[in-house]
């Protein structure tokens, strides 16, 4: 992967946006836009930012997991279990 093929001044983007829109949704890879030589945006197609929004969820949810372990906010799966079939019980008459 050659990334300085995926960075590109604003004037660029001004210019040529339909062939940039369409390298970024052909190619899948994000395009960094420079303001006077400095990062300024990164341009994505939508499907690879939605991956990776519900990759960033996924992460946090395992985090919040595991600080929940370290914490003693956990259960053993039996009794989870247990407390599950006991409500369903309940729940039916």
């Amino acid at each position: 992967m050659n990334i300085t093929r995926d960075i590109k001044p604003v004037t660029y983007m001004k210019s040529r946006a339909a062939d940039l829109l369409n390298q970024i949704n052909e190619t899948r890879r994000p395009v960094i836009i420079t303001q006077n030589g400095e990062p300024r945006a990164v341009l994505q197609d939508p499907q690879s930012y939605e991956n990776m929004r519900n990759a960033i969820g996924i992460l946090k949810l395992i985090s919040e997991g595991e600080a929940d372990i370290r914490e003693g906010r956990s259960k053993p799966q039996d009794e989870v279990f247990d407390e599950i079939e006991k409500a369903l019980k309940d729940s039916r008459g």
